[in-house]
């Protein structure tokens, strides 16, 4: 890992791997919503309102991937010091959050026909929100303090901690008596999913992942560029 602790060997490869990144989101976005809007057949007893599955599911999946990366980047931060680690964490706790948020209201909108209420104070929904306070917690904490690396040492720490609320999200439906439905895909066995449904989901899980890491580059090479600034204010204000 620290072959790409140097910024400078960093920004080369993030401009290499881009424009790929970009190209793939869009296409993979554009066919997932057209296989999930026209392809994919109705749910015989949900019927169209399934369709909202296909930003929902990956949505959910992309909270919980995102913040999995974020206490990664943060052990690194804490234990190896590794110089980009504390960036790419600030950089992808507004995105988990975005991920995080979709997930919530789409959930709603799909919980109200399906469970005639709009909330329910169970197991997932309940962790799901807690992971969503959590994300705007390492948001404000990043910001909080004038210099950049102690937000960023003190965001690691209620990353980490935070962290133990992962497998609370993914086990919530086997542990507790929830509304939310248990794993239909990612379960042992055969997925209790008809493969027409399926493909669109991949597609849209793919896509969202794709823009995930596209963002996070173009956010934490703007930290780069933002950091490279401050030290050359910082030099020319001392020099005078």
């Amino acid at each position: 890992m620290h072959r790409f602790a140097s910024p400078a060997r960093f920004l080369r490869l993030a401009g290499a791997v881009q424009p790929w990144l970009a190209g793939g989101t869009l296409v993979l976005m554009a066919l997932g919503l057209y296989l999930a809007l026209f392809d994919s057949p109705p749910d015989y007893q949900q019927g169209e309102s399934v369709r909202i599955m296909y930003i929902h599911v990956p949505a959910a999946w992309m909270a919980l991937f995102v913040y999995a990366c974020i206490a990664v980047a943060s052990a690194s931060l804490l234990v190896w010091r590794h110089p980009l680690a504390g960036l790419f964490a600030k950089a992808s706790a507004p995105i988990g959050a975005g991920f995080t948020f979709l997930a919530l209201v789409t959930g709603s909108l799909w919980g109200k026909p399906m469970w005639g209420t709009w909330w329910v104070w169970d197991a997932r929904l309940t962790s799901v929100l807690i992971l969503f306070f959590l994300y705007l917690g390492l948001i404000a904490l990043t910001n909080a303090f004038e210099s950049p690396e102690r937000g960023q040492r003190a965001s690691a720490v209620l990353a980490l901690v935070g962290s133990v609320n992962l497998p609370i999200i993914k086990f919530s439906v086997d542990w507790w008596n929830t509304l939310h439905q248990p794993a239909s895909i990612t379960r042992m066995g055969t997925p209790a999913i008809d493969p027409s449904m399926l493909w669109p989901l991949f597609s849209m899980a793919i896509a969202f992942t794709l823009y995930y890491f596209w963002v996070v580059i173009v956010r934490v090479r703007g930290e780069l560029i933002e950091a490279r600034l401050r030290a050359l204010t910082r030099l020319q204000t001392e020099g005078r």
